[in-house]
């Protein structure tokens, strides 16, 4: 096995779709020694915010001393930043060698019970991050939470950052029905962390909290570590309010994992999540990159624009899957630039670039759309634009750090973030 074989191997598990349950990754886990008893976890779930604040504790607590595992979804460009300890990307020797260990435990479970790709990467984590040592691993959630395949693990605390509209047929058509399957996570005894903000989430977390005997801490307000000011290197005002989800965890976990605010502070200071809000300059041209794959994400990424360059001195690069409230997407990105490129994502859940361009122009009449076969072809239309926005999937986004040589080519690894209706 290698590391190539590996990655085919991964492709050929899609065919199993998507499994809501966590029966067939106990089993998994079991057969592979249960490596997630040799574990401590922070357990991470919410619709937005998930990843940016995962990256804030993995350098809290990498700051502190610790060996920190952290295990992410989706992959922006290489597979391998899926599985990192101490911010080092798992070896692709590694992968082939998990992949070939796990490839054994798979042949005793039924066809029609097969692991899917999820499932037998988040067990490929587990004993990763077992045979590392890691101290604690900051643990994301993949979709939803309660009958999530990471939810096989009772960490330290559960963290909830927001809950919005977003994989609706999959966790429901209403704030309280994703609240509930978002609250899923959370533990009897173990407690739980969010910074949401809806009554009717709040209601939702605290039902199930009390049920579990957990209990509850909201993370309020952006003095999270006394009068100094942290110079957050992530933009947006949202990242401030992940920050102060990421400290109160921390501070609730202060007996167990005793942290100092100078090590909060540095932790903070150094934190690095690409693709979310990030800026970069290109012989003079200011690009933005931002994954703004939902509603909410859109509507975060209007409010970072307020107050920047005019709309009208903007470029809108835009690409969306088709799965997404994308026409609500739109109308809340057009207004929000002079140029407008659509671009299809590569996926084969992408919305059409054209159909993309016409609501983009019936949404913000003024400015001037094109449609480009893809992201690298858009921005080598962009001229002497002086600021343009690189937005939507996050498949659109690691497919533009690759174009500007900001991440290795992933080999065509994007694809691997595929996946499809329950089997």
């Amino acid at each position: 096995m290698n590391y190539a074989k590996a990655i085919q191997f991964l492709y050929g598990l899609q065919l199993f779709g998507t499994n809501l349950g966590l029966e067939t990754t106990r089993k998994l886990a079991a057969l592979a020694g249960n490596p997630q008893e040799k574990l401590r976890f922070i357990h991470v779930a919410g619709t937005n915010g998930k990843g940016s604040t995962c990256a804030m504790l993995e350098s809290i607590y990498r700051t502190a001393g610790l060996r920190v595992g952290l295990f992410t979804s989706p992959h922006l460009v290489s597979f391998r930043e899926r599985m990192q300890v101490n911010r080092q990307m798992v070896a692709e020797a590694e992968v082939a060698r998990l992949v070939d260990e796990v490839q054994a435990l798979l042949k005793q479970f039924p066809a029609d019970a097969h692991p899917t790709m999820f499932e037998v990467v988040t067990v490929m984590a587990l004993k990763f991050f077992a045979e590392q040592k890691c101290d604690l691993v900051i643990w994301e959630t993949g979709l939803g939470g309660r009958l999530d395949a990471t939810n096989i693990v009772t960490p330290l605390a559960s963290v909830i950052t927001n809950i919005a509209f977003d994989h609706t047929q999959w966790l429901g058509d209403t704030l309280e029905k994703i609240a509930a399957e978002k609250a899923g996570i959370i533990k009897p005894g173990v407690p739980v962390i969010t910074a949401a903000r809806e009554p009717e989430v709040l209601e939702v977390i605290e039902r199930v909290a009390g049920e579990k005997g957990a209990m509850v801490t909201r993370a309020k307000g952006l003095n999270w570590t006394g009068e100094t000011p942290v110079p957050l290197p992530l933009l947006g005002e949202h990242q401030k309010v992940n920050a102060a989800l990421a400290v109160a965890t921390v501070k609730v976990l202060q007996k167990q994992i005793p942290v100092t605010e100078e090590q909060i502070h540095a932790g903070l200071a150094q934190v690095i999540w690409p693709g979310r809000l990030q800026l970069v300059e290109r012989g003079g041209q200011k690009i933005l990159l931002d994954g703004a794959h939902n509603v909410a994400g859109a509507e975060t990424l209007r409010a970072a624009l307020a107050g920047r360059e005019s709309s009208g001195g903007r470029l809108l690069i835009i690409g969306v899957l088709g799965d997404k409230d994308w026409r609500a997407m739109c109308d809340i990105l057009a207004p929000l630039a002079g140029k407008i490129f659509a671009v299809p994502v590569a996926s084969a859940r992408t919305a059409d670039a054209r159909e993309l361009a016409a609501v983009l122009k019936a949404a913000n009449p003024r400015a001037e759309t094109g449609v480009f076969k893809n992201v690298s072809e858009a921005l080598s239309a962009c001229g002497n634009e002086p600021f343009v926005v690189v937005a939507g999937s996050l498949y659109l986004i690691g497919e533009a750090l690759e174009v500007l040589g900001l991440s290795p080519a992933g080999g065509g690894e994007r694809g691997l973030n595929e996946w499809s209706g329950r089997r």
